[in-house]
C-alpha cells in the first residue's frame, strides 16, 4: 500500500510579485475560462526546500558551480590559482565513466544537486592526487602548440571515478525528499517524493501596473523632477496552493529510516504553510499566513482539490474573496469525500482563520498550524513505526 500526504492552502496575498515572468510581469493561467494570477511549482518549492534544509542543518546546492568551488576550496588552502582551476575541471571530467562536460568559467554544462558538504570531500580527493594533477596540468602547458593544448587536449581521467562519483551521488534529506535527475550518471538519480503545483487565484484576476518615481536627494532647490521613473507589475489574490508527499517513496529515499522521515515530512508540511516566495519583498511585504490548510493522509492516490475553483469564486457582500474561497473548498470536498465514500483516506483535518467557522467537508478542526500537523504526521508515521513495513 502506497500512502500520502496531501497538504491544500488558501492564502490572501495582498499587492505582490511573488513570481515574474521574462517580461516581469506576474505570472497568468487561464482556468475555467478566467485568467488567474499564478506563482510557479519552481518558486515555491525553491523556497520550502531552503526552510526544511536550515531546520534539518543540511543544505544541498542546486549548481554548475562545482569545478569552481572546488578550486576556491584549494586556492584556500593554498594551491596556485592555476593548478586549482585545473583540478576543478578535473572533477567534472572524472565523474563517471564520460565525465561532465564544462564551459565558460569552468561551469559543468548540466545543474548538478548534491550535499554543500560534497565541495570539501572532493577538495579531499584532489589533495591526495595532487601529484598526478600537477603531471596533467604540466603536460598540458608543455605541449608543441599550447593554444590548441588550453582547454582542448584531453588529458584523461587524473582522479578516480568512482570516489567522484559516489560524492556526487550523496543525498541530503531534502534530495531524498525533492528528487534529483542527472542524465550524466544515472545511479545519482533519485524519484522525489514531494509533488508541488503551481498556485493560483481562485478568482479571475490580472496584473496591475504602479507607474513609481524616486527623488535624488542632492537635486538643488530649484531643480525638480525625479531621479529615475518607471512601471512596474504586481497582483493581488487569494491562491489555492497544493503539495503532496508519497511517505512511502520517502521512506524508501531514506532507507527505512521513519524517524527521519517524521522529521522531513513535519518540517515540508510546516514550510508549505508558512513559506513565501520571496521576489519583490522589499518593495511590497506581503508576508501573509494562509487562512485555511487542510492535510490528508490518502492511500493508493493522492488528491488535488484545485478543480473546486475551476468557476471563478465571486466575492461576498463585503467584497472579499477569502471566505467564500474557504465556503467553495468545503463544497467540494463534502463532495469528494460522498464520490469516494470516505474510503482510503485514514485521516484529515484543518486549522482556519475563524475558529466559529465549521468546515465539515475538511475533517476534524485544529487549533493551530503545529497541532495540525502534528497529527498529520502521526497519522502517516506513526512514531513507534510499528507500521512501516506495511507501507512499504
Amino acid at each position: 500500500m502506497t500512502l500520502y500526504l496531501d497538504l491544500s492552502a488558501l492564502q490572501s496575498v495582498p499587492v505582490a510579485n511573488l513570481n515574474r515572468d521574462d517580461l516581469g510581469s506576474p505570472k497568468q493561467v487561464r482556468y475555467g475560462d478566467a485568467l488567474r494570477i499564478r506563482v510557479s511549482s519552481q518558486s515555491w518549492k525553491r523556497v520550502i526546500r531552503h526552510g526544511v534544509e536550515q531546520d534539518l542543518g543540511e543544505k544541498a546546492a542546486r549548481t554548475r558551480m562545482v569545478p569552481v568551488k572546488v578550486q576556491q576550496a584549494l586556492q584556500k588552502a593554498g594551491w596556485q590559482a592555476e593548478l586549482a582551476a585545473f583540478a576543478g575541471a578535473q572533477v567534472a571530467a572524472s565523474a563517471g565513466k564520460k565525465g561532465i562536460g564544462t564551459e565558460k568559467a569552468g561551469h559543468t554544462s548540466v545543474l548538478l544537486f548534491l550535499p554543500e558538504a560534497a565541495i570539501e570531500e572532493l577538495a579531499v580527493v584532489c589533495t591526495e592526487h595532487r601529484e598526478a594533477l600537477e603531471k596533467g596540468l604540466d603536460a598540458q602547458q608543455t605541449a608543441e602548440d599550447k593554444t590548441k593544448a588550453k582547454g582542448k587536449e584531453n588529458p584523461g581521467q587524473l582522479l578516480p571515478p568512482n570516489r567522484i562519483e559516489t560524492i556526487l551521488k550523496r543525498r541530503t534529506a531534502s534530495i531524498g525528499l525533492l528528487g534529483r535527475m542527472l542524465a550524466e550518471l544515472p545511479d545519482a538519480n533519485v524519484d522525489g517524493a514531494a509533488q508541488v503545483a503551481h498556485a493560483f487565484t481562485t478568482h479571475a484576476a490580472e496584473p496591475q501596473r504602479d507607474y513609481f518615481t524616486a527623488v535624488d536627494d542632492w537635486l538643488g532647490e530649484a531643480e525638480t523632477g525625479s531621479g529615475h521613473l518607471d512601471t512596474a507589475e504586481f497582483s493581488a489574490g487569494v491562491f489555492y496552493r497544493y503539495a503532496t508527499v508519497n511517505i512511502t517513496d520517502l521512506l524508501k529515499n531514506l532507507e527505512g529510516d521513519a524517524k527521519a522521515a517524521r522529521t522531513v515530512v513535519a518540517s515540508f508540511a510546516e514550510h508549505f504553510l508558512l513559506s513565501l516566495p520571496q521576489a519583490k519583498k522589499n518593495s511590497t511585504a506581503p508576508h501573509t499566513l494562509p487562512d485555511l490548510g487542510y492535510l490528508a493522509v490518502r492511500e493508493h492516490r493522492p488528491l488535488s482539490l484545485a478543480a473546486a475553483f475551476e468557476s471563478p469564486v465571486v466575492p461576498d457582500a463585503q467584497g472579499g474573496f477569502s471566505r467564500p474561497s474557504r465556503t467553495t473548498l468545503d463544497a467540494y470536498a463534502r463532495n469528494i469525500n460522498r464520490l469516494t465514500g470516505e474510503r482510503n483516506r485514514p485521516f484529515h483535518g484543518h486549522a482556519v482563520i475563524d475558529p466559529e467557522e465549521e468546515l465539515t467537508g475538511l475533517g476534524q478542526a485544529h487549533v493551530s498550524y503545529h497541532q495540525l500537523v502534528e497529527a498529520a504526521v502521526d497519522a502517516a508515521l506513526p512514531a513507534s513505526g510499528t507500521d512501516t513495513e506495511g507501507q512499504q
